[in-house]
Order: C-alpha cells, then sequence, then structure tokens
C-alpha cells in the first residue's frame, strides 16, 4: 500500500507543477499585478485536487485495460448471514420506492436464500397525509409477501439525527441479533446476485466493516439525468476502481447501497454533533472513518453490475442536491481532529471538503482572469501557454471520465454494450458539452454555497423531488439569472484583451451565460424523449 499510494503522490505532484508553471508562463509576460498574483495562488491551491483527479483516472484505467477485475463467484457455501436490508425514506412516493424491493425480496426467494433476510423500511416523514399512504402501501407489499413476517415498516415521530439518526436508531430497537445489514436509499435498486456478493464478503473475511458496492445511474428518459450519468458512469468506473487499489481495506462508504457489520457500527458509529451541537449531515464518511479507525475493514468493490441508483431529474433539483453536499462535507472540517482516525480516514474528510472546496478557487481564479484581462492593458495575452495550461487543466480534471471512455472504447466487446462505435462517439461529445456547460452553471452556486457553510447558515435536509419534469422559463431565471449576469460580464472584461481571450474562456464562461435555457431544455420532455428514440447516451441495461 505504502508503494501504491506513493505513486499516487507522485502523479499528483508531477501534474500539479506542470499545471502551475504552465500557469505561471502564461502570466509572467508584462510583469506581475495584483489579479495576476491572485490567479496563480488560487491555481497552486487548486492545483492538487486536479492532479488527483489526474492520478485516480490514470490508475483506474491501466487497471481496468490490463488486469480487469472479475467479481468473485457466487458460491455460497452454508447460508448466508442473517441480514436486514434497511430501506430509508422521508416523503417518498411509496409507487417508485417498493416495485425494485419487491424485485429483490423475489429474486432472493428464486434464489433459495430469501429466509436469512428481512426487509425494515425506516420512515422519516412528518407529513401526516404522506404518512398515511406509506402505511397503506405497506401493509399491501405485506400481504402480498410470501413470509410477511420478514418485513417490518417503522415511522419515527422526530427525524432527529437525520438518517444516520434513523438507521442508529433501527439499530438499537430493531435489529435484534442479526448480524449485516444492507443499506439503501429510497431512489437504490439492487439485484441479489450484487447484495450476496456484499454480504458473503463480510461472511467469509471478518475484519471487514464495510462492503461498498460501486453504483451507477438507473435509465433515464429525461435528457438531464440521462446524460449526467452517462458520463458520471464512465468516471465512476475508473475512479472507484483506482480508489479501491490504492486505499485497499481504508476505502469509501457513499452511505447506500453497502453492506454493513452491525455489531462494529453500532458500538462505534453513534455520531457525535458538531461543535454547536446540530447534527452531521454527511454521515457516511465519518462513520467509515471511525469504523477503521477502531480496526475494521472498509472496501470498495469496482464493479458496475447489480448496484443502481436515480439521478435528479432537472438542473433545479441537481442543484438543490449539490449545495446539500456542500453543506454536508463542509461540516467534516469540525471533524479533523476526531481522535483514534487513522490518517486515511482524516484524509477522505479532506478529500470531501475538497470535492466542493476546490470549486471556490476555480471560481476565484476565473473572477480574478477577468480582473487581469479587463485591467491589464500591457501584457497581451499568451495565447499558447494559456492553451497549455487549459488542456494540463482540463486534461486532469475530466481524466477519470475521458480514460473511462476510452476504456470502452478500445474494447470491441465495451463498445457493443453501447450501441457501437457511432452510437458511443455521439454521446460522448453531447455528454462533454453538457458537462462543460453544468460545471459553469453550478460553479457560482457552488461557490457561494461553501461561503454560507462557512459562516455557520445552513438549510438542512430537504425531502427530494425524484420525478422527470418540465422546467418553465420563469423558475429557471429566478434560479440562473446570477449565473447569466456573470457570464455576460466576465465575456465583457475578456473582449478587453481581444478576441483570443474571449476564445480561451468560452468553454469555461459560456455555460453561465447560456445557465437559463441549458436548464429549460435539459428538463424537456420532448428532449429526453429525442434521445431516448436516437438511443443517444443510453447506458448497456437500456440497450439489452
Amino acid at each position: 500500500m505504502i508503494f501504491r499510494r506513493l505513486n499516487v503522490c507522485s502523479i499528483v505532484l508531477v501534474v500539479s507543477t506542470s499545471l502551475v508553471g504552465a500557469v505561471f508562463e502564461t502570466l509572467a509576460p508584462g510583469g506581475w499585478t495584483v489579479p495576476k498574483l491572485l490567479m496563480l495562488l488560487t491555481c497552486a491551491i487548486s492545483a492538487p485536487w486536479t492532479g488527483f483527479c489526474a492520478a485516480n483516472g490514470l490508475i483506474g484505467f491501466f487497471i481496468r485495460l490490463w488486469c480487469p477485475a472479475v467479481p468473485p463467484p457466487l458460491l455460497v457455501r452454508g447460508d448466508p448471514p442473517s441480514t436486514a436490508i434497511v430501506l430509508t425514506i422521508r416523503n417518498e412516493d411509496m409507487d417508485l420506492v417498493l416495485p425494485p424491493v419487491r424485485r429483490l425480496l423475489d429474486d432472493l426467494d428464486g434464489a433459495f436464500v430469501g429466509d436469512a433476510f428481512s426487509l425494515f423500511v425506516l420512515s422519516d416523514t412528518k407529513d401526516p397525509i404522506i404518512a398515511a399512504r406509506e402505511e397503506v402501501a405497506m401493509e399491501a407489499f405485506k400481504a402480498a409477501d410470501p413470509d410477511p413476517g420478514r418485513i417490518r415498516y417503522r415511522r419515527r415521530a422526530e427525524n432527529s439525527g437525520f438518517k444516520a439518526g434513523n438507521i442508529m436508531d433501527f439499530l438499537d430497537h430493531l435489529a435484534g441479533d442479526r448480524e449485516v445489514m444492507v443499506v439503501l436509499d429510497a431512489d437504490s435498486e439492487m439485484s441479489s446476485e450484487a447484495v450476496l456478493r456484499l454480504v458473503i464478503a463480510l461472511r467469509d473475511d471478518p475484519s471487514l466493516g464495510i462492503m461498498q458496492h460501486l453504483t451507477v445511474g438507473l435509465p433515464a428518459n429525461s435528457a438531464f439525468p440521462r446524460l449526467f450519468q452517462f458520463g458520471m458512469r464512465a468516471g465512476m468506473r475508473t475512479w472507484a476502481t483506482a480508489l479501491s487499489w490504492w486505499q485497499g481495506d481504508e476505502c469509501v462508504y457513499w452511505g447506500h447501497n453497502a453492506a454493513i457489520r452491525i455489531a462494529p457500527f453500532r458500538e462505534h458509529c453513534r455520531l457525535p454533533p458538531l461543535p454547536d451541537g446540530t447534527p452531521i449531515l454527511s454521515h457516511d464518511q465519518v462513520e467509515a472513518a471511525i469504523l477503521r479507525g477502531a480496526g475494521w475493514g472498509i472496501r470498495l468493490l469496482a464493479e458496475e453490475d447489480g448496484s443502481f441508483e436515480a439521478n435528479p431529474p432537472a438542473l433545479p433539483e441537481f442543484m438543490r442536491r449539490e449545495l446539500r453536499w456542500v453543506a454536508g462535507n463542509f461540516q467534516y472540517r469540525h471533524l479533523l481532529r476526531l481522535p483514534n482516525l487513522r490518517p486515511m480516514g482524516r484524509w477522505q474528510l479532506i478529500q470531501a471538503i475538497l470535492l466542493f472546496g476546490n470549486t471556490s478557487f476555480n471560481m476565484l481564479f476565473l473572477l480574478a482572469a477577468v480582473w487581469a484581462a479587463a485591467s491589464d492593458r500591457t501584457s497581451g495575452f499568451p495565447f499558447d501557454w494559456a492553451m497549455t495550461a487549459t488542456m494540463i487543466w482540463l486534461g486532469a480534471l475530466y481524466a477519470p471520465k475521458w480514460l473511462g471512455y476510452l476504456e470502452v472504447l478500445v474494447s470491441p466487446a465495451k463498445r457493443e454494450m453501447y450501441g457501437g462505435l457511432a452510437l458511443l462517439a455521439q454521446g460522448v461529445a453531447l455528454e462533454t458539452l453538457f458537462t462543460l456547460t453544468l460545471d459553469a452553471v453550478t460553479l457560482w452556486a457552488k461557490t457561494t454555497a461553501a461561503v454560507t457553510s462557512i459562516i455557520g447558515r445552513s438549510t438542512g435536509w430537504i425531502p427530494q423531488n425524484r420525478f422527470g419534469r418540465g422546467v418553465p422559463w420563469q423558475e429557471a431565471t429566478l434560479l440562473l439569472w446570477p449565473q447569466t449576469l456573470l457570464g455576460i460580464a466576465a465575456f465583457a472584461g475578456f473582449w478587453r484583451a481581444g478576441w483570443t481571450a474571449v476564445f480561451w474562456a468560452t468553454p469555461f464562461v459560456g455555460g453561465m451565460v447560456l445557465a437559463i435555457p441549458f436548464c429549460v431544455l435539459t428538463a424537456a420532455p420532448e428532449v429526453g424523449d429525442w434521445l431516448r428514440r436516437m438511443r443517444v447516451a443510453a447506458v448497456p441495461e437500456e440497450l439489452i
């Protein structure tokens, strides 16, 4: 592991040094000004995260290309451990939530292991009308099961501790002598094979506390989740493979689609409150760090098959989810000094902070670049060095995703899973434009969310809309007018430095100007229907 981690550090060092060097050469002509120094400083601060993205992308790509992992065979020698399937819900439509769980239970029964599994639906719903619907749906669900006694529905009157508190309440009062729990979110879906892989791994390796499965997006009709998950699938495949390789038994836990050994989790993972007394929002990384500090292994199975989740149906829901994650991850700054954490556990918390904190420095870099372009009338625009720095930055930042695409492109069998070369190329091209626009749109929102989290303002955890819908122009305008105005102002600043500066800035600023139509079009049903009919950005499950 030391050798593997040194490899990661070496790649981070090479990439970040190259990036800072290219930015230095871009800014040096004409002398140094305040905005130039600010650009260099923010680049230097954010460069290590960019290098970390490159390291995970490169390592994951080469492992998957030359040493593809093979899931262990499902040879169930003896019985699976007594397992609770734990489904957490809050204000959900049970017509969407329950069918995947029914399929899972039926498949486990078909594999003759269903008697080892129980289902617990744990509700934090406060709305009495929605709660009444939940109860009716659960009664019908239990009545249709061949063994109704293995199904339990419980609703808390108060959702103290949010999801983490919901699960700990289950462990304290309902888990009994069960050995393992498989945690599912309301939008999760897992196959019986995936669940058995996880619980058998815990059964056969008594040192493991959590076995996390790589989770990919479900097939989607709406344009926004369709394009988002097409790219995320490619990126997460290489990212997760790399993490599993160099983090080993100190890997990540993402809070769902994972199997957890109940006894040590109940003993060690009762989360402390924050210094101000409020509960921790993003519980998963903290729980994993604490459990590993207590000597239990956290392992990631970097395989795609059998573990799914649904993604937000439109940009407004996506932004609300991202801002919740910003608030939750920034709380980790208070937890870095928790006792008994291992170095990798502390790094997991830092990594979660950097995932969103790095965006703020990118925003500062962009604002400083606009300032420099608008105020410096003597330096000119060194286009060659600027493009070199940009290609290093983009190549490193999106390395996991682009190398994930390359992994599929070089394999005829994998290309066919995505409908062939032409269809795959169309999806890659459209998703790349989508991602550049999305990242520009969310840059300002994530930055402001980070600032408000640091100063102590947070909206907490609010229920999620999971229904596909169109976004009216008025709603998009009310949400995204700051990005639009910022993009126009930025282009005006770059225009003062000449058309080459405008050309350079377009990938980073153009999305801001297009934020409102981007939001409306990616939520429009007719756009999603067209993509689905043409099979553009289709995932393998859709093409089977």
